[in-house]
């Protein structure tokens, strides 16, 4: 099927479903080098002029990729709950985005409609939605998840704690680690992307961080991201595994590029479930995505050409909510500026990526960072962090210093967090707020204060055993 748009007395003609959504979105550089971006902005308003009125049940009846050669896409639509579906099934991809942002479509009215929503559809609506629009949606849309704290809960902003170490020391870990503890940091997880993938490492970091959680008593979860074939693996072994991590894509031939199937995800997810290891819940996954990964994979091509970077991204937020997960996010800035090419473009992205998973149901996170060779800097990162935690974001990536030495990117630091949090009374998850309370990190406003360096608490003591 073909659409024709006319803006300023021009017409214009999209090729079928994956052009028409590719030409309808924002600039991206990404989409440039695919060859499938825009070519001005009258043709971008003409997409989206066509998209507005597409009825959204055509997204059933044309895959952007092929459910023959792609076992995405026969996620995508096996799942799809078309009783889930059907309050908005006679609508338009304009007329769902007018549905979600009135005043009585409310978290309870989006929490039922989250299966009936297919990626695509959720992707053509954020083509049609200015900032305001995401920020607007995402903020009354609820996940809420648990392990050992409550993630996704109204009025907080939960953080991952990244201890990474360019050569895996133990030590410099250590200190990273008590330095975001300190900082409130860690209640949604603290992971650490190891130096090395040898499996001997990464059982030695997994009993690091377990040890140190049991020393001082701390809710927190702990994962090494390393890859999912090593986890099941050390899992066999008995290592202290509280979560499963794996980077995921939107094409089977993404994933297959990171070397999974969706059989080991869900093999990994069952084996990490017997384990019980959970306390206020048992969710066990944790996914990573990003905007370009199936473009840097030569993995993007859809029927009949290339799959604009959005959507294939919105895709991976399907094969995430498949597998129940505690935690995904994106990382929305590290691939590079060959995808998302400045400070613009990543905070779009961003909050993209963040409005896509939250509606399909997928409790969001979002990695505000970039790296040194895009045109981005700090102040857009305060930006994203700001807008982020206004839409409700569930969490978001920390540092020292905001600086990743192992990786070799800018991130936000722990001081970023405390400062949004104060501005707009976001407190951590809940469990958590608690444990800092016992150990004298908060103050009586419930706010973690400047540490005093002559007499730090009960915390420093624990670890130094």
């Amino acid at each position: 099927m073909s659409w024709t748009a006319t803006v300023g007395g021009h017409s214009y003609r999209f090729g079928g479903l994956r052009d028409l959504l590719a030409k309808a979105s924002p600039p991206r550089s990404g989409d440039v080098l695919a060859g499938c971006a825009a070519s001005s902005a009258a043709e971008r308003v003409a997409a989206r002029t066509a998209l507005a009125d597409l009825p959204l049940t055509h997204f059933l009846d044309e895959p952007v990729v092929d459910p023959d050669t792609d076992d995405v896409t026969r996620l995508i639509l096996d799942t799809h709950d078309a009783e889930a579906f059907a309050p908005v099934r006679s609508l338009t991809v304009g007329g769902l985005r007018d549905r979600l942002l009135a005043w009585d479509t409310d978290a309870a009215t989006l929490s039922a409609l989250a299966p009936g929503l297919t990626p695509e559809m959720v992707a053509a609506v954020a083509k049609l939605c200015r900032v305001a629009d995401l920020v607007g949606i995402a903020a009354k849309t609820r996940v809420v998840t648990g392990f050992r704290t409550t993630v996704g809960l109204p009025g907080r902003l939960a953080t991952r704690l990244q201890p990474n170490h360019p050569t895996d020391d133990p030590v410099g870990i250590t200190a990273s680690l008590v330095d975001g503890l300190l900082h409130g940091s860690g209640d949604a997880v603290v992971g650490i992307n190891p130096a090395t993938d040898r499996p001997a490492t990464v059982r030695a970091l997994l009993e690091l961080i377990d040890d140190a959680r049991q020393r001082i008593d701390a809710p927190v979860q702990s994962c090494v991201l390393t890859h999912v074939t090593t986890t099941l693996d050390l899992l066999a072994e008995g290592a202290p595994i509280d979560l499963v991590f794996q980077s995921v894509a939107g094409t089977q031939a993404a994933n297959r590029g990171f070397g999974v199937t969706l059989d080991q995800l869900s093999e990994a997810r069952e084996a990490a479930l017997a384990l019980e290891r959970g306390i206020v819940g048992n969710q066990v996954m944790y996914f990573e995505t990003g905007q370009g990964s199936a473009l840097s994979a030569d993995a993007h091509h859809g029927v009949g050409g290339p799959v604009d970077q959005q959507t294939l991204e919105a895709r991976a937020y399907a094969v995430c909510r498949a597998f129940d997960p505690l935690l995904v996010n994106t990382v929305v800035g590290f691939i590079g500026p060959e995808y998302l090419y400045d400070g613009k473009q990543i905070l779009r992205a961003g909050l993209e990526d963040h409005f896509c998973g939250k509606l399909l149901g997928v409790p969001m996170g979002v990695d505000v960072c970039y790296t040194n060779h895009a045109e981005a800097d700090a102040d857009d990162m305060d930006t994203l962090l700001v807008t982020l935690a206004t839409a409700g974001c569930s969490f978001v990536i920390c540092v020292p210093g905001g600086d990743d030495v192992m990786l070799a990117y800018q991130s936000l630091s722990f001081t970023d967090v405390l400062g949004v949090r104060q501005v707009l009374g976001l407190r951590p998850a809940p469990e958590f707020e608690s444990w800092l309370a016992s150990v004298g990190l908060l103050d009586d406003a419930g706010r973690v204060p400047p540490l005093d360096p002559g007499a730090l608490p009960a915390l420093t003591s624990g670890l130094g055993r």
